[in-house]
């Protein structure tokens, strides 16, 4: 029980960032490419050196991702929205001269540099570690470790099983926590319609987007990112309330709110890449009107002086000359902003490759709740695709998912209830607080083995099983959803491999957007990050326990100053000692958490 509240899914908690309001809609940083859980924290602390390097280690494992699948195409799904546009042929002035190319080359790399606040994400189709598929996992040296782990397990849940039978005769046990999940008057049925509302009505972003920012003009860097902010405010809010209203246990509160959060996050990226989009959108349509305008002016012009060549005065001869000068600047200024437009179109298209998807087409009802079941929380207007779904695979994943779920269970109710009951009994009591502080080592022994378990087992649940089927059943190819974190030397880098889809959303909405939206430097950009991270994890430990201790928080950022002793001579290149460290906090940090919770 207690592992969940300890925020092994932290990745999904930290994805709540997006409705805390660190992000002016005009102003948004660029992105790595990958995703992966707690890396909230790695999105403050990644260097501009570590992402380009991120983004290299992302094209390396597309060379080996696609040599064991060559079925990924680019998706292009039809659109409703796409409005062809006429092109005119291009007026050329009389006399053109390289000044023109050079002065439309600087107008048109000013705009770039100007306006280029969202880097397009590098998608990749791409398999996880641990996926069978991937011709790395199979030919890993380690490969006969993963098999003996995953038989350990299967052989400890029998012994588990076998002892429940001996002494209840089943082999659940006394099965509290399946009966708290599942037993009647639990609402499984009102989770899982609230569960579907709740995605349904994260389509008020489109409506933000098409019917308020688009259609009816608002300027999204004036109070069209506020009215986004308010929207997703009161969302996080009813999310949270809605579960202290039904007075749900605490299994569906974690998934609810969770789950939530991952909404959050999703509307806001939706939101705000859109949002930024639209405001190149409407400066090109504005430019398009001032060409049309001038060339209008120019054929104008033409016509008059051809009127007027039959007359050969002084006078008419002077005033030609000097029209014509005037047309060929007009025609100069012409040249430079339809080279302007033509960098704001690429911009609007990012990498797709149909036309149909690019900005403001992709403003479809499709096009946004099918990326409400990607397996990603970063808008993109494509992403890399699959072009069949592997059923088998499918259902691989969806049977591995229940079967870890069933694991968990049973280490929970062996292991780690009991001790939980023991502290409900001694508060009962009205055992003093010192006398339950005594009991704090030996509780902490009992839970480290158990919690350390339900710790590799929820990460692998998430990022190897849900998202590999989400990823198959939608056509997703990037399943790079997490890096070789077990073999981290520092805190920095656990956060950034261990949860890659919410670290590609920390660095582009929070890291780069606190940097170009309040102008701060990279630390301050990092205290924010880790600060609002640590806030909403603690919000997730509240909606569990009732309780607000703030340990967790204080706890994530000490993972602050330990970033930077990871930095110094005394552990800077010293890869076994900082992996040592990194696995005695993965080893005590849930159950010494778990325990001040139960505690105090």
């Amino acid at each position: 029980m207690a592992v969940l509240a300890n925020g092994e899914d932290n990745g999904a908690m930290d994805s709540t960032v997006a409705f805390n309001g660190f992000h002016h809609g005009r102003n948004s940083g660029s992105e790595a490419a990958r995703p992966g859980i707690s890396s909230i924290e790695s999105s403050a602390t990644t260097s501009e050196e570590e992402f380009k390097a991120d983004l290299s280690l992302s094209r390396q494992k597309t060379v080996a991702a696609q040599s064991c699948r060559d079925d990924y195409q680019p998706s292009t799904p039809p659109s409703s929205f796409s409005q062809p546009t006429p092109s005119t042929p291009p007026l050329t002035p009389k006399s053109t001269t390289p000044v023109v190319k050079s002065e439309q080359n600087e107008r048109k790399h000013h705009h770039l540099h100007h306006h280029k606040q969202f880097t397009t994400p590098i998608f990749t189709p791409s398999l996880t570690t641990f996926d069978r598929h991937n011709p790395l996992a199979t030919s890993s040296p380690f490969f006969g470790f993963y098999t003996l782990f995953w038989m350990s397990v299967f052989l400890f849940v029998v012994k588990i099983g076998a002892d429940n039978w001996r002494e209840y005769g089943n082999v659940l046990g006394t099965h509290e926590i399946l009966s708290t999940m599942f037993a009647p008057g639990k609402e499984v049925v009102v989770l899982g319609l609230a569960d579907g509302v709740m995605c349904g009505l994260t389509g008020i972003g489109l409506v933000i987007q098409r019917g308020v920012v688009l259609r009816r003009g608002v300027n999204w860097d004036g109070s069209g990112w506020v009215v986004q902010h308010v929207w997703q405010t009161g969302f996080m809010a009813g999310v949270v309330g809605f579960t202290l209203w039904r007075g749900w246990p605490w299994t569906h509160t974690v998934f609810f709110v969770m789950h939530g959060v991952v909404m959050v996050m999703k509307m806001h990226s939706f939101g705000f890449y859109n949002g930024y989009l639209s405001g190149l959108w409407k400066r090109r349509e504005g430019l398009k009107g001032r060409v049309e305008r001038l060339e209008k002016g120019v054929i104008t012009e033409r016509v008059a002086s051809s009127v007027e060549k039959a007359d050969n005065t002084a006078t008419t001869t002077a005033r030609r000359r000097h029209g014509e000068g005037e047309e060929t600047d007009t025609l100069k200024e012409v040249n430079m902003l339809k080279s302007e437009i033509e960098a704001l179109t690429e911009e609007l298209k990012g990498k797709t490759t149909d036309p149909s998807r690019a900005y403001p087409n992709n403003l479809t009802v499709w096009n946004h709740y099918e990326y409400i079941v990607f397996p990603t929380v970063v808008y993109e207007l494509e992403y890399p695709r699959s072009n069949k779904i592997n059923v088998y695979y499918a259902l691989e994943k969806l049977v591995a998912c229940f079967g870890i779920i069933f694991v968990m269970i049973m280490i929970s109710q062996a292991f780690i209830y009991p001790v939980v009951m023991q502290t409900v009994e001694m508060k009962a009591q009205n055992m003093p607080l010192a006398e339950r502080f005594k009991q704090f080592p030996w509780m902490l022994l009992d839970l480290i083995f158990p919690f350390m378990m339900e710790y590799l087992l929820v990460w692998y649940l998430i990022w190897e099983t849900i998202l590999n089927f989400l990823a198959e059943i939608t056509y997703f190819a990037d399943r790079s959803f997490y890096d070789a974190w077990w073999n981290c030397v520092s805190w920095d880098q656990f956060a950034r491999d261990w949860n890659r889809p919410v670290h590609n959303f920390l660095l582009r909405h929070v890291y780069h957007s606190s940097i170009s939206a309040f102008k701060v430097n990279r630390h301050t950009a990092t205290l924010i990050t880790f600060g609002l991270s640590a806030c909403v994890h603690e919000l997730v430990m509240w909606c569990i326990f009732k309780k607000l201790r703030g340990y967790l928080l204080v706890l994530q950022m000490c993972q602050l100053p330990l970033v930077r002793l990871s930095r110094t001579r005394w552990l800077k290149n010293r890869a076994t000692l900082g992996n040592m460290i990194f696995w005695l906090g993965i080893f005590t940090g849930p159950s010494v958490l778990c325990s001040l919770y139960l505690i105090l």
